[in-house]
């Protein structure tokens, strides 16, 4: 089944419900995301991107600064490498 997606700086999650896993969609970007930032999948939590909203030009946003880049609501690079530091930790593989 092919699920719809949404780019959010450049992480890839369901467009219905903005989650990396999302069961309702059947959806799983962990594979895609780890690949975008260099990484080998792993089985590792998922992304849990802040509210967001859509601004004027269709853009994704965090609402807690409105900011479409905002590097510390979508540091997803940051996030993937401490959910696979604690996938290794738990003996995820």
């Amino acid at each position: 089944m092919e699920v719809d997606t949404v780019e959010i700086n450049d992480a890839i999650f369901c467009s219905s419900h903005i989650k990396e896993v999302c069961d309702e969609c059947g959806y799983d970007g962990r594979e895609e995301n780890d690949a975008f930032y260099g990484f080998n999948s792993i089985d590792r939590e998922p992304l849990a991107p802040p509210s967001v909203t859509v601004n004027k030009d269709g853009l994704h946003q965090c609402k807690k600064h409105g900011s479409a880049g905002c590097s510390q609501c979508f540091g997803w690079k940051k996030q993937i490498t401490k959910a696979r530091a604690a996938a290794k930790k738990a003996g995820k593989k």
